[in-house]
Formats: structure tokens, sequence, C-alpha cells
């Protein structure tokens, strides 16, 4: 992270990282909390539960990754302060007459058009995000992608790209219930060129557990 940081003259203090925790036993979790990391995601219901119970409450922030069903929207929604996978109109009013407050968001755009990915369309995204002004309880606070497996350098680069120019256009529109500061890409295989190109936060997981995969 320093290094990836450095490399282009940002700040490290400027990118956040969410370390991964989903399918990870307990212990594991609790060793990145004594190393200092203080945010953490989950993609199940079961496995935030699960963590939350374990870990102090005071100074962790909790993040939603993946797919959120809309019936599983009350159950998660009010333990979590980031969901990053906002995709779709029916999930956003349904989080809004679930949270008990303001919900910090990011869209999730398809930014390379992949058929196996979820996500907006480049098209669809900031038609979308404009609709979501009358839910209060919805705070845009970025874009969200994830670049393909398989991708090339130059197509990793082009794809974070792509979505940090949209985030600066929806930024411009100046929006109060869009501020879209942020940008939640970049993953353990590709987060120096997310850092690259502009990512603020960035999702890791494998890459903290690699040793004791080996």
């Amino acid at each position: 992270m320093e290094a990836a940081c450095s490399a282009v003259g940002r700040n490290r203090e400027d990118v956040t990282v969410i370390a991964v925790t989903k399918t990870r036993p307990v212990e594991q979790v609790e060793e990145l909390y004594r190393l200092g990391y203080r945010h953490f995601a989950e993609n199940r219901l079961e496995g935030l539960i699960e963590k939350q119970a374990a870990l102090p409450q005071e100074d962790i922030v909790w993040h939603y990754i993946g797919t959120l069903q809309t019936r599983k929207v009350k159950q998660v929604i009010n333990r979590i302060a980031y969901f990053h996978a906002l995709d779709r109109p029916s999930l956003a009013k349904e989080i809004n007459e679930r949270a008990e407050k303001p919900v910090s968001c990011f869209v999730q755009v398809n930014v390379t058009g992949e058929s196996s990915k979820h996500g907006l369309s480049v098209s669809e995204a900031i038609p979308f995000i404009k609709s979501l002004e009358s839910l209060p309880n919805i705070i845009v606070v970025g874009l969200m992608t994830m670049a393909p497996i398989d991708a090339t350098d130059v197509e990793l680069h082009q794809c974070f790209k792509d979505l940090k120019r949209m985030q600066e256009q929806v930024a411009a529109l100046n929006l109060m219930h869009a501020p879209c500061t942020e940008t939640s890409m970049g993953m353990s295989q590709d987060y120096p060129t997310a850092i690259a190109e502009g990512s603020t936060f960035v999702r890791v997981g494998s890459a903290f557990f690699a040793e004791t995969e080996a």
C-alpha cells in the first residue's frame, strides 16, 4: 500500500483498506484487528453476525459487499456503515424503508459490460443515481466496480480510469444525496493499479491470508 501510493504521489492516508473477512474464522479476523485494521467487510448475514458478536464494536467500521437480496435488507442494513453494491431501484427502496438512519452506499457499475458481473451499465448509472433523490436514507458516497479477473494491465488501468471519471462526473453534479467523492475499486490482485487510478477504498481479502493458505 505504501509503495503503491508513493509511486503515484498519493498519501497512504487517502486510501482505506477494507479487510474482506468472508469465510474466514473469527481468530484470523481478531488478528487483523490486533494489527490495527478497523474496516471489515462481509458478504453474508451469518458471517456479519458472527464477526460482530466476537469483535469490539466501538471502533470497527462494517461494510457489506456483494449482492444483497431485498428480503434480507432489514436484517443487514442497520448493522453496517457502508454498502458497496447498490444496483437496482427495488433494493434502494427497501434500504430506504428499512434503514434507521442514512446509509453510505456505493453504486455498483459494470464498467466493462461483462455479462457475469452485477452492476449498472455505464449509461444507466447516472440516471439511476439521480432517481435516488427522493430516498432520504440513501447517500451515494461513491461508485464501485470489479475488474475482470483475466484483465491485462492495460485493461485494468482503463477499467479503473473509467470508473474514476464517472465518479468525478457525478460529484460535479453537486447532488445533495450523492456527494460521490469516493471510489471502491481494487482487490488483492489489482489494488496497486486501482490506487494509481485514484481508488479511495480497496477491498483486500486473500492477500491477508496467503501465508496461512500456503
